[in-house]
């Protein structure tokens, strides 16, 4: 495109304008001068500020075990994201706020962790308290003996249902 704008001989006024909207594009969002300056001060203290913390999250990025020892053996789960402890051993750790142990019950005491919610007192899914069931089923009625047996005169045949000659058609539906 370069070697396009040098000179004007071949070209026509629309390709002439089109390569300098073309020439204006190569420079746009670039910084000249003080802002230019000021841009390139600032990105080498953000390389220098997050140098450290590259570092540091690549130490932590290699060391992805779980630093609980239970029995004076290293547990071997993998840690959490942005933690130093497995999802089993993750209420050691005193910083976190995301995790509670489960309170359990008074016969089964109960130490897994669960997230902790909306409840003021988060359990595991096997200590879950529900709440009280708030449908209750109808009764149903007990018909008595006498409803029950319905005399069958009360009931026409089939044949009695035919029409017959001597109604009208209007009568026998």
């Amino acid at each position: 495109g370069s070697s396009l704008l040098t000179g004007p001989e071949g070209l026509m006024a629309k390709e002439r304008e089109n390569l300098k909207r073309l020439k204006c594009l190569r420079r746009y969002r670039q910084r000249y001068g003080v802002e230019a300056l000021l841009h390139r001060q600032l990105r080498e203290r953000r390389v220098l500020a997050t140098d450290g913390a590259a570092q540091q999250a690549h130490t932590t990025r290699s060391s992805q075990r779980c630093l609980a020892f239970v029995d004076d053996v290293r547990c071997s789960n993998p840690s959490l994201p942005l933690t130093r402890h497995c999802l089993t051993h993750i209420c050691q750790d005193t910083n976190q706020t995301l995790f509670k142990p489960c309170q359990g019950s008074e016969e089964v005491p109960c130490n897994k962790p669960v997230p902790v919610s909306l409840s003021e007192e988060p359990c595991c899914p096997l200590h879950l308290r529900l709440p009280p069931q708030m449908y209750v089923p109808e009764q149903v009625l007990a018909v008595p003996q006498e409803l029950g047996a319905a005399p069958t005169d009360l009931y026409l045949s089939a044949a009695e249902l035919q029409p017959t000659e001597s109604l009208p058609l209007e009568f026998s539906d």
